[in-house]
């Protein structure tokens, strides 16, 4: 696959920028805002090949000894069960995800806070959870009189309502498993209580997209507005750092319209003018120096606007968003002039599934599922009494890269006999169809005494990055199970069946 951006440059230029930003605020100490995924970011690897999905991580590992962290959620996502969708867990469950692959990083976690705290049930049962292993939680509430009122919001009526957070080194990162989980709000509170303790302490933001040093219209930006359509987030020119420095810089409009409020609360609390002129100031990102080939990362970044918009519609169709954010994604797309068909997966998929259709009654609800493979080649599976078609689109995505015969069985029809025997008379399910993972699981056992299936076990790990497209919603473990491989999989907005409890 070609490569885009310089992992090892960014890194190294990362680095040394935070540790100059520190030096530069002659501070006893940093909080550093993290906006976008501090680990396993997807969409910044799907946009510039070559980044590596943990490179924020690893960059922090190298500052262990200087650095601590503090992870911030919404109550009102646990409330709603708020899913991240590059793992399909709720924002609760990424906490707890984060902490542990933070603590693999031998990285320190200071504690967890819950931004707008709300007694309810599902919050305070996530809070014990988090207090009896351990881990320990600060409940932070809504700031009276934000955003306007900056006397009550700089007060103890403001953020002198929340506790103050313990904290003892110099670079203190503020994370959240996704946006509008109140990490802002936990740095400015922070910022109050240490200048109340006569500390001096800085704020810096390490917010990855939209990336302030490419165009407003390049493909990379417009792929950040794609994913946030739900946020209605809208990438602007800074107009604070044209002003004051005659430069363009790209910068998104919260962080524009918030600007003005958060420099006047920074300096109430500090005292003194603001060293920062514009919300671009306030950034350290560097990622858009380390992009090694532009036409790349442009096309890379395409293919992902047309993969959100695909992913809106089938949250269109289950319920999870409004028209208005489906329209916003289309908008994207023919900014672009893109079309679903662009994506090369998605037209083989749709066609073989109409062929099907047209050729024999019997396969009017068939489901087929394209593969591209490394190399270019795209195969396809359908769906039929024995598996699923993201099943067969994988096995045969196998067997193509190990130069086996199409007509060749991998695995033994009776031993799938066998384990659908299993599913449907002795555990009592009602969809006899092996699921991806049961599939990949008799697999792999064949593989003890199928040397072709052996052979094709160890090509599984060439699928990582291959882009999917299944003409019917997956269900949730299929979904996982391709993630878990690396597939980028998206579908048409269309269900398998039409009972409406559908897993």
């Amino acid at each position: 696959m070609k490569i885009g951006f310089d992992a090892e440059k960014y890194l190294e230029e990362q680095s040394k920028y935070i540790l100059e930003r520190i030096k530069q605020s002659k501070s006893e100490r940093l909080y550093l805002e993290f906006g976008g995924k501090l680990v396993h970011d997807k969409h910044a690897m799907r946009v510039l090949p070559g980044f590596d999905e943990n490179a924020k991580i690893k960059l922090l590992a190298h500052m262990k000894d200087q650095a601590e962290i503090i992870i911030c959620i919404y109550a009102g996502d646990i409330i709603t069960n708020k899913t991240r969708q590059d793992f399909g867990i709720t924002y609760d469950l990424e906490v707890l995800r984060l902490i542990d692959t933070f603590r693999k990083y031998d990285l320190s976690i200071n504690s967890v806070v819950i931004t707008r705290y709300e007694d309810t049930a599902s919050v305070n049962t996530f809070i014990n959870k988090l207090n009896r292993r351990g881990i320990k939680t600060y409940k932070h509430y809504p700031t009276k009189g934000y955003p306007t009122d900056v006397e009550t919001i700089v007060s103890d009526e403001g953020y002198g309502v929340n506790p103050y957070i313990e904290v003892t080194k110099p670079l203190v990162v503020v994370n959240a498993p996704g946006p509008g989980s109140g990490k802002l709000a936990t740095c400015l509170s922070q910022l109050y209580h240490e200048s109340k303790r006569g500390r001096r302490v800085h704020y810096a933001k390490y917010e990855t997209f939209p990336i302030w040093n490419l165009p407003l219209k390049h493909p990379v930006n417009i792929a950040y507005e794609a994913a946030t359509v739900d946020l209605k987030d809208l990438n602007m020119i800074d107009p604070f750092h044209l002003e004051t420095y005659g430069t363009m810089a790209v910068n998104y409009n919260r962080d524009i319209e918030t600007f003005p409020v958060v420099k006047r609360i920074i300096e109430k609390i500090t005292g003194e003018e603001s060293i920062y002129k514009s919300p671009t100031d306030m950034g350290v990102n560097r990622v858009g120096f380390s992009i090694s080939d532009d036409n790349v990362c442009r096309e890379a970044a395409c293919q992902e606007i047309i993969r959100r918009y695909l992913i809106a519609q089938c949250d269109y169709k289950k319920g999870n968003i409004d028209e208005a954010t489906v329209e916003r994604a289309k908008l994207l797309m023919d900014d672009l002039n893109l079309t679903p068909e662009d994506r090369p997966v998605v037209r083989p998929a749709r066609d073989y599934a109409e062929a099907k259709r047209a050729s024999d009654p019997r396969y009017e609800n068939v489901v087929v599922m394209a593969l591209e493979l490394p190399d270019g080649r795209i195969v396809t599976g359908r769906s039929s009494r024995r598996m699923v078609a993201s099943a067969a689109a994988v096995l045969n995505g196998v067997k193509a890269l190990s130069g086996i015969d199409d007509d060749m069985h991998l695995i033994s029809p009776v031993v799938l006999q066998t384990i659908q025997h299993l599913k449907t008379d002795i555990l009592h399910n009602e969809k006899s169809s092996l699921t991806l993972e049961e599939i990949l699981s008799a697999l792999s056992i064949s593989a003890t005494t199928n040397p072709s299936a052996q052979v094709a076990v160890e090509k599984l790990v060439l699928l990582k990055g291959c882009k999917a497209h299944c003409t019917a919603i997956l269900n949730s473990q299929d979904n996982q199970t391709l993630n878990s491989l690396g597939i980028d999989a998206t579908s048409d907005p269309e269900y398998i069946t039409n009972n409406l409890y559908y897993n």
